[in-house]
């Protein structure tokens, strides 16, 4: 500005800029005890101010969690970029079990490997280009589609469309459900060709009952599987 650089971000970067960090120290530790993120603004020489700013956490968030716990989720972890006062702030709003804060793309990679071996298997759910790496090192990455980069919506494995994490809980049913159909189509379907095959050798089967043999299994696996709509967010 005006052939002058300004510089914007956190206290490292301004210590990397040889600038001492003490005559704002207390205040950016100030905004982030109140859960915001402080960014320091400033020149090579001097400090020029302080722009805070904080995400509203929604009402949906901490039910969301809570719904998530109650279908069996075992552990819930905030992984953030911010600082780790801020973090633990958003944390106890939102009912997460844990969280890791400062944490650059990389690291969250780092953590999302340490936690799948920790727990075997992780659901990652991100929607910036930050996110994307850890969506992609994530068991299964979810993004939220209405607000989500183009990296992060085409890295994840599923996309919840609209911009509202109430939907998870009901996304996670909704799986469990459909591997149950499939499983039991499978089954079915593998009893009903053994049967067919077995009724061969006496001479029980004959072309009529084996079409209708399999356009029965066909229909039926068909109408187990449109039991998937009945099932229904919870209100």
């Amino acid at each position: 500005m005006d052939g002058q650089t300004l510089y914007i971000g956190n206290l490292r970067l301004f210590e990397e800029l040889g600038l001492s960090p003490q005559p704002v120290a207390e205040q950016v530790r100030r905004l982030q005890a109140e859960g915001k993120t402080a960014m320091v603004l400033g020149t090579e020489k001097a400090f020029l101010g302080i722009v805070a700013v904080a995400d509203e956490v929604r009402e949906t968030s901490r039910i969301a969690i809570a719904e998530l716990k109650k279908a069996g989720i075992e552990k819930t972890i905030l992984l953030t970029g911010d600082n780790a006062v801020t973090a633990r702030a958003i944390a106890a709003q939102v009912g997460v079990d844990a969280f890791e804060a400062e944490l650059l793309p990389q690291d969250k990679v780092a953590a999302i490997r340490r936690l799948a071996q920790q727990y075997g298997k992780v659901a990652m759910v991100g929607d910036g280009i930050n996110d994307a790496p850890a969506l992609a090192a994530a068991t299964v990455g979810i993004a939220m589609g209405g607000v989500g980069t183009d990296a992060a919506l085409e890295t994840a494995d599923i996309v919840l469309m609209a911009d509202d994490l109430s939907k998870l809980p009901f996304t996670i049913r909704l799986s469990r459900a459909a591997l149950r159909v499939i499983r039991q189509n499978i089954a079915f379907s593998l009893v009903t060709k053994a049967i067919a095959v077995i009724a061969v050798f006496p001479g029980w089967l004959t072309l009529w009952l084996a079409v209708l043999g399999d356009m029965g299994a066909t229909l039926l696996v068909t109408l187990n599987g449109m039991r998937l709509m009945r099932l229904k967010p919870e209100k």
